[in-house]
This record gives C-alpha cells, structure tokens and sequence, in this order.
C-alpha cells in the first residue's frame, strides 16, 4: 500500500486527469484478490519523471499490465505521442477506461484489452510497465508470455517496475533472461523515507 498523498500532490492529481480529459484519481479495493491488487494509479509526478527518462520514445508502444483506468497510457501518449495498450481483468474497470478513451480523443493511440494478464498474449509492443498489480505467481506466466513474443520477433524490450515489492524483485534479478538496466529514483518526490519510491528498468536479453 502506498502512502497517502499530501494535498498539494492531489491538486497534481486532479489537475492533471482534467488536462488529459480523463477519470483516474482514486482507489478501489473492490476487484482484490490473491491474485490481483487493488486499483491505485501511478502519482502523475512518478509518471513525469518517466516521461523525462528517455527510455519511451514516440516510436515505442507501452502495455500497461493492470491498467486500471488508463492513467500511463493516457499521460505517455500526451507526453511523448507514444501508442499504449493497456492490459486489465476487471471489467467494470475497463468500461471506465473506455469511457476515459471517449473523452480524452486518443481513438486508436491508446487502447484497452479486458483480459487475465497470465494469458494475454503479446503481439506488439516492446515497453511495459508493472505497479504491482498482481502476484508473483501471475507475473511469472506474464514474463514467460513476454519473453515467447522476443522469440517470435526479436526486438529491444524494456520492462519497467514502479514500486517494486520483496516478492517481485526477488523474481526479477533471478530471471536469466532478463539484465537490470537502471533505476529512475523517486524518493525526494514523496515526504518520509521510502526506498520502494522507484521505477526499476530491466532488459529483456534471452
């Protein structure tokens, strides 16, 4: 769980989802289960200092795994004119990531797939990105269906890691195919000491 945001981040929040014309500010433990974690969207400030990474250029396209209501693919394709596709299981969530894609009027750039992410089957794309959205167990079959869409087309893909728990880093410098990249540090942009306040960058390089 992340700590709760001081009010001058919420203004951030809510100014930014009017500017892309989007929904997204909020929480919902509803959809949780041992396998999925809850909705909460990646702080805009988090997803500004990705944008200023480098790493997302506009020819590159972003699966959101556990997109909830849209926010990456919304603010990256604004930002940086990238495509995204964003991955959620629950359903009521992504009809409000449609609705989102109604009024934002990014038709086509950025669109949504109502799936399990263990099963979801990668025919495009060569960045994606994790909040923590669901356990170690799902993550491993998504990284096995990841790394059979390197061996189909082999291409640089870049897998990015906000907030990373025990459980994922663990899975991730132990997975052969993969090569730690680089971490963009987001400590100094929250009040207190977080260490988890972080985006880890991995290479996948079977």
């Amino acid at each position: 769980m992340k700590k709760e945001k001081t009010e001058k981040s919420l203004e951030k929040e809510f100014w930014w989802d009017r500017k892309l014309k989007i929904q997204t500010v909020g929480r919902d433990d509803s959809m949780e289960d041992v396998y999925h974690h809850p909705y909460e969207p990646t702080p805009y400030c988090v997803l500004e200092r990705l944008a200023e990474s480098g790493y997302i250029q506009r020819d590159n396209t972003v699966v959101d795994y556990g997109c909830g209501k849209g926010r990456v693919g919304f603010f990256l394709q604004k930002e940086l004119g990238c495509d995204s596709i964003g991955v959620e299981f629950d359903e009521n969530t992504c009809q409000q990531a449609q609705e989102n894609v109604r009024t934002s009027g990014c038709d086509n750039a950025v669109t949504f797939v109502c799936s399990d992410a263990a099963v979801y089957e990668v025919v495009v794309g060569d960045r994606f990105y994790f909040f923590n959205p669901f356990s170690v167990e799902v993550l491993r079959s998504v990284l096995g269906r990841i790394l059979n869409s390197y061996y189909e087309d082999p291409r640089e893909m870049l897998l990015f890691f906000y907030y990373p728990d025990e459980a994922y880093v663990a899975q991730l410098m132990t997975q052969p195919e993969l090569l730690f990249v680089d971490e963009i540090d987001c400590r100094d942009l929250f009040a207190g000491i977080d260490e988890r306040e972080k985006i880890l960058i991995f290479e996948m390089c079977a």
